[in-house]
């Protein structure tokens, strides 16, 4: 019997999930998503994602594959297969048959990531859910000079998590920038991977340092010294999106 290789995107509510990867105990996006399609196929099915939200963490456009043995299902018909068995806090976008060498975390060229902040005195509670509410605003212009210093390769060690897995705390960032959306003030980054809760230490540091009134470059300093202490504290899990992932036919 013939498989074919499916490329999905996702976007989840990341709030009442203990993050994506399948666990022991508590419910995950990859478990939800891997029972609707053992519903589907009436077997189970392994899916691959191109990145590991932890948990609390949000997606506009996660993307995953899986192989399946099903010649009855277009491709594109695996969208509303989905959603029509999946919790309401996640979607299925869109669906394509792609090359069976497609792998949705290794074939990752860019990933995307946004951290939206709520700078007001006052959050309305449809918005709690999917920012980091601060009763004040930050300076944009030192907090993107800040944001300036982490473009480019570098050890990130001191905006890593106690504990993290990875050998090399080595990252390329391609750029870093804060800007207003809305009611929102928006930290758009971009780079081929992140280190275990990288993006919101980075932001939790931005933010003290901007608070305290602190020179941007020293987030230069707090970098080249490769000691967690130095850094921030870690920015709530409610404001990260992981908006989009690259790939060489995009």
């Amino acid at each position: 019997m013939s498989r074919r290789n499916i490329r999905v995107v996702l976007a989840y509510d990341g709030t009442d999930f203990f993050g994506w990867q399948t666990q022991k105990e508590g419910r995950t996006v990859q478990s939800v998503v891997e029972q609707a399609l053992a519903k589907i196929h009436k077997h189970s099915v392994h899916v691959h994602a191109a990145g590991r939200t932890d948990s609390g963490v949000h997606a506009a456009g996660q993307v995953i594959n899986f192989f399946t043995d099903l010649s009855s299902i277009p491709s594109e018909k695996f969208t509303p297969a989905l959603n029509s068995i999946l919790p309401f806090d996640v979607r299925a976008l869109e669906s394509k048959e792609v090359d069976e060498s497609f792998h949705a975390r290794f074939d990752a060229k860019v990933r995307e990531y946004r951290y939206y902040i709520y700078p007001r005195p006052i959050v309305p509670p449809y918005y709690r859910r999917y920012c980091h509410w601060i009763p004040y605003r930050p300076h944009l212009s030192r907090l993107n000079r800040m944001a300036s210093y982490i473009v480019g390769t570098h050890d990130f060690t001191s905006f890593s998590a106690l504990g993290d897995p990875n050998p090399s705390k080595v990252r390329t960032i391609q750029s870093a920038a804060f800007f207003p959306q809305g009611p929102f003030l928006v930290f758009r980054i971009t780079g081929t991977s992140f280190l275990w809760h990288m993006v919101r230490n980075l932001v939790g540091t931005f933010l003290m340092l901007d608070q305290e009134e602190r020179p941007p470059e020293q987030i230069r300093e707090i970098l080249e010294a490769k000691d967690r202490d130095l850094a921030g504290d870690t920015a709530p899990a409610s404001g990260l999106f992981l908006h989009r992932v690259v790939y060489d036919d995009e």
